[in-house]
């Protein structure tokens, strides 16, 4: 099949792409071998807003303590509620996102994406394969948690598993490896949770991009919930123990 652009991924950049050419006339495939929606509407940005908005209740009613409300010590986020109530906001956004490119023209494949030329994509499974050929081809895959080599790599949980764990509540201690947005994000939504949450960050300063005067704000506010930021550890690996735990080793970076 023939194509004048082919789209790898569905994520918000790869259906921004693929509908503003479609727009114009062109003729446009697009890929994915996960469910179609990407990172951010299925593990990441929007279903990270529903647990942000359940620590923001417990943080409000905390904070409104002794001051017209009572009984703030009595809220808890039950987990597995709160992660069936998330679920139903992803689990048809696959579905709605591809009947969106089916309505406006665009042509869907569902599998794995290799390129076998220049030109030229290999999309699905073994024995169930297609070739495409098109103009152009944008990868816009977004992208994969860095390799840390380490031992006991396996152990570690990336942030889009985070979204899945499963039970009434999260496990009761939690490291986060990393002092960037994301892991902030999360720790203060485990932190409300009733975790006891360690954030782990190899340079001198969390969020090392951001206006560092905020960034002191965030830390202070972060500690004074509970959790403890460490800067200047590298997580040298993770052990499990017979009884399943973790235990993390880090030193300092030099």
């Amino acid at each position: 099949m023939k194509f004048d652009l082919i789209v790898i991924g569905t994520g918000t950049a790869a259906s921004t792409a693929a509908l503003a050419c479609r727009s114009v006339g062109w003729k446009v495939a697009i890929i994915d071998s996960l469910p179609f929606g990407g990172t951010c509407a299925l593990r990441g940005c929007e279903p990270k807003k529903v647990l942000v908005e359940a620590a923001k209740t417990i943080d409000s009613s905390k904070r409104h303590q002794n001051k017209g409300i009572t009984g703030s010590e009595r809220i808890r986020i039950k987990w597995s509620d709160l992660i069936r109530f998330e679920r139903t906001f992803t689990e048809p956004f696959p579905k709605e996102r591809e009947d969106s490119y089916v309505k406006a023209g665009i042509i869907p494949f569902h599998g794995p994406a290799r390129f076998v030329g220049s030109n030229m994509i290999k999309v699905g499974y073994d024995g169930n394969n297609r070739i495409l050929n098109s103009r152009f081809i944008l990868i816009a895959t977004g992208a994969m948690p860095m390799n840390l080599n380490i031992p006991g790599l396996e152990n570690i949980t990336t942030s889009d598993q985070f979204l899945k764990i499963e039970g009434d509540n999260l496990p009761n201690r939690i490291v986060f490896v990393g002092g960037g947005y994301i892991s902030f994000e999360f720790a203060h939504i485990a932190a409300r949770a009733g975790a006891e949450v360690t954030i782990l960050h190899r340079g001198k300063q969390s969020l090392e991009r951001f206006d560092p005067d905020l960034v002191n704000q965030l830390v202070q506010k972060s500690r004074e919930i509970g959790i403890d930021v460490q800067v200047q550890k590298i997580v040298r690996g993770i052990d499990k123990t017979s009884d399943s735990k973790l235990v993390v080793y880090a030193s300092d970076a030099h």
